[in-house]
């Protein structure tokens, strides 16, 4: 693995050295379109093999729906109950290897819990359970062991409620509970991606605009300047995600939309489980409360059509809101109001339009790759968990059919991202816990940078993390920093606080 920080350092002034270097050059062997978690997962897989490589991205990395997840890096569950099994082992294999080799920092073991609570049916508790045992299995196959997911088992109403002490207790007949894994942060894991693939020589390339896209090249346009260049590539691969269709003709997408309410911990009394709950009236489809960094706790998901325009930054609903916050309130002790809220956020999923399925939730959540007449390729479909093997499906695709030959085969289950480290020596990094959560071994650089001081009061975000924004993880303005490299934006009032500091950040820069 290479090691040095500074190949990895994504930053404005390395932006304009690569802008020049590929104007000068005018041709790469892969050029990837879309810095999304698909597209940063295909370029670190090309350079990892030896060939040159270009990403460009309109906005920043992360800025669509790799943003917008739940946070969790599913074992495949729902698409196991739902009778897709190859879907379920290919997302528990996937896990493991986030879980084992390539995030160990980034993603850990979540408990997560479903009460058997008073309104439910003795079916629909026997449902949760076999499907439960389903994960297990699926996790013996995948060979992940019980020291990164233990087994599930029924518990007594007493450990439910140590779990999740808003729950209402009365009736409440104990529960279930497997272990999942979960992300510290889905954007963290793109931006991680990206500055790997730059650590093996791949240029990383943000507010740069993909136009008159063809299987041979494109012309991109910098969105700072607006100067062109024509780039002329042996593979082009198209993974814009729900911006997909724009870049080429024959792809209809079926965009759904997932929304999320972002709440304070303490309005859950110290919840440290994901907690589902059963939405009415539908047997196999849940709302959850999950835990999340910095004393916030997501509620979602959704899953509702989204037709019309894409929107860059899409908004959950007020019915949507509604719905999370009735479902949710049928299983807690005081009732969660719109005043409880901190912020929302909504992401659009890029479905594959196959023409079945009444509803966007009917619409296989498998990814596609599709190769066009002049041989663009494009992938859409999929989930972030199985992010790392769609981007080697679409990278084989177009090397199979192009005249590149790679020194290497596909080696990006093995290779480590950066901060990544096993458990033992992520242990014993030099560092408060919060910190090697979020950058694993670069922790103690990223401290040695600037104040280990909140920013503001009520806020644990440190003037080091801005500084390393800026100077390593490629933000180019305040919303890359407020929006995806801390995430201080989903709270309205808290970007308000944070703000300055930015400001001040970028000055020192």
């Amino acid at each position: 693995m290479i090691s040095s920080i500074g190949n990895a350092s994504l930053n404005a002034a390395r932006r304009t050295r690569e802008l020049d270097w590929l104007e000068t050059t005018g041709k790469v062997d892969v050029l990837v379109i879309g810095g999304g978690v698909t597209g940063a997962g295909v370029a670190l897989d090309a350079a990892a093999r030896g060939l040159t490589v270009a990403l460009v991205e309109k906005h920043d990395l992360a800025f669509g729906t790799s943003r917008w997840s739940s946070k969790l890096v599913h074992g495949g569950l729902r698409y196991l109950a739902s009778g897709h099994v190859g879907i379920a082992y290919e997302s528990a294999v996937e896990r493991g290897i986030l879980m084992k080799t390539t995030a160990p920092h980034l993603v850990h073991p979540v408990p997560q819990l479903a009460p058997w609570l008073p309104q439910a049916k003795t079916s629909q508790a026997a449902l949760v359970r076999g499907a439960f045992l389903g994960g297990d299995l699926l996790r013996t196959f995948a060979r992940t062991s019980d020291d990164y997911l233990p087994h599930s088992r029924r518990v007594s109403s007493a450990e439910v409620m140590r779990y999740a002490p808003t729950l209402r207790p009365e009736g409440l007949r104990g529960g279930f509970l497997t272990w999942d894994g979960q992300l510290y942060d889905d954007a963290r894991l793109v931006i991680a991606i990206a500055r790997t693939a730059a650590q093996y020589g791949a240029r990383v390339l943000t507010r740069v605009a993909a136009t008159e896209v063809t299987g041979q090249g494109a012309v991109l346009v910098d969105q700072l300047t607006g100067h062109r260049l024509n780039v002329d590539a042996t593979v082009v691969i198209n993974a814009a995600g729900i911006w997909a269709g724009q870049l080429t003709d024959g792809i209809k997408l079926r965009p759904s939309r997932g929304s999320h309410l972002v709440l304070p911990q303490a309005a859950f009394g110290g919840l440290s489980a994901v907690l589902t709950v059963p939405v009415p009236g539908e047997l196999r489809r849940v709302v959850m409360a999950i835990p999340a960094p910095d004393d916030r706790v997501y509620v979602g998901l959704t899953d509702e059509d989204a037709p019309g325009p894409v929107s860059d930054v899409p908004r959950a609903t007020e019915a949507e809101i509604d719905f999370l916050l009735d479902t949710i309130n049928r299983a807690v002790q005081l009732p969660l109001t719109r005043a409880d809220l901190l912020g929302t956020y909504a992401g659009l999923r890029p479905l594959l339009d196959t023409g079945h399925g009444n509803k966007t939730a009917d619409i296989s959540r498998r990814h596609a790759v599709i190769t066009g007449p002049d041989g663009l390729v494009t992938i859409v479909g999929g989930k972030l968990t199985t992010y790392r093997r769609m981007a080697q499906d679409a990278l084989d695709t177009a090397l199979n059919a192009s005249t590149l030959d790679p020194q290497q085969p596909c080696l990006t289950h093995r290779i480590p991202l950066v901060g990544a480290a096993d458990r033992v020596r992520l242990a014993a990094v030099a560092a408060p816990p919060r910190f090697v959560q979020r950058y694993g071994v670069e922790a103690p650089t990223v401290l040695e940078g600037g104040s280990a001081d909140p920013i503001a009061a009520g806020l644990r975000t440190t003037y080091a993390e801005l500084l390393f924004a800026v100077r390593h993880e490629g933000a180019l303005d305040e919303d890359d920093v407020l929006d995806r490299r801390t995430r201080i934006g989903l709270s309205a009032a808290d970007r308000e606080l944070a703000l300055p500091a930015v400001r001040e950040a970028f000055a020192a820069v």
